[in-house]
Formats: structure tokens, sequence, C-alpha cells
């Protein structure tokens, strides 16, 4: 094998690092590298891993607690529920912690509150703000094997 460094053949080459750079020395060029102890490469269970992160996966419904949606007017159920309790912007952004510019662009319709936040004002004016969704039926056509298209969910929505 041939020397890295001085190409010198003949001598049995070491592997070493010299100056970062892993090279084969021959054992009188070893004083310029440092010797690199070579191990067996362990290897981990890949196929372990992967199994493991399967089995892990878990798979979540993202529409659970979707059956309620904000009302239509919202925004002056809002203002005329906080007028009722005689309450002004202020007030009421105090006590459901929000800022009174909040409060001001969500009676005027330029904020649509989080659900969160209409959950508070629901609860401070003793408002209702959400109405359940109304279930549109997912009747699949026969046509179709591989499910509900866009167009099956036109159709159910125009009858």
């Amino acid at each position: 094998m041939q020397c890295e460094l001085c190409g010198n053949e003949g001598f049995k080459c070491f592997p070493s690092n010299v100056d970062g750079v892993r090279m084969m020395l021959c054992p009188g060029c070893m004083k310029y590298g440092k010797s690199i102890n070579e191990k067996k490469e362990i290897r981990p269970n890949v196929t372990k891993s992967i199994k493991t992160i399967i089995k892990r996966k878990i798979v979540r419904d993202v529409y659970v607690g979707m059956d309620r949606e904000l009302i239509s007017n919202w925004s002056e159920s809002i203002k005329n529920a906080r007028i009722e309790k005689e309450l002004s912007r202020e007030e009421l952004g105090f006590r459901i912690g929000e800022r009174t510019v909040t409060v001001a662009k969500i009676e005027n319709g330029d904020l649509r509150p989080s659900d969160k936040i209409a959950e508070k004002i629901e609860k401070e004016l003793s408002i209702s703000l959400f109405e359940k969704v109304k279930e549109i039926p997912t009747k699949i056509s026969s046509n179709h094997s591989s499910g509900l298209t866009l167009g099956d969910f036109i159709k159910t929505e125009e009858k």
C-alpha cells in the first residue's frame, strides 16, 4: 500500500488524522499525525427505529369538537348585550382580559373573536354566540367507488 503523505510503497499503512484530514500513513510518517483507532462502526437498528415511530403515530380526527360555529350577527349581539348590561368597552375588555381596541374591533365586525374570547364574552354578557352546525349528508353516489367527490358535495348542497 502507498503512504498518502510520502508516497513510499511496501509498508503497511495505518489510518491517521493529519490536521483534520484522514490519511493512510506509513510507520515513518505516523509522527506527523494522530493514529485513528478503527473500530467497527455500530449501526443502529434502523428497522426497529422505524417500527417504533410507526407505532407511536396517533391518528387524531381534526374535526372533533367542531360541531358549533359563531352566529351570523355576533358583532351586533355583543354590542347590544354590552349596552344592555350598561358596560363600557373598557369595562368589558377589563373583565374578559382583552384590550379596549380589541373589543371595539369585535363589536364593529372588523375582528372575528377566537373561540376562547367568544366564550369569555358569552360568560360575561350572559349571551349565546355559538350555534350548532347543521350536518350535511354525505351520501356517496353509486357510480363513484373512490369516495365523496367535490361534485357529489355540490349536488348534495343544491338539493
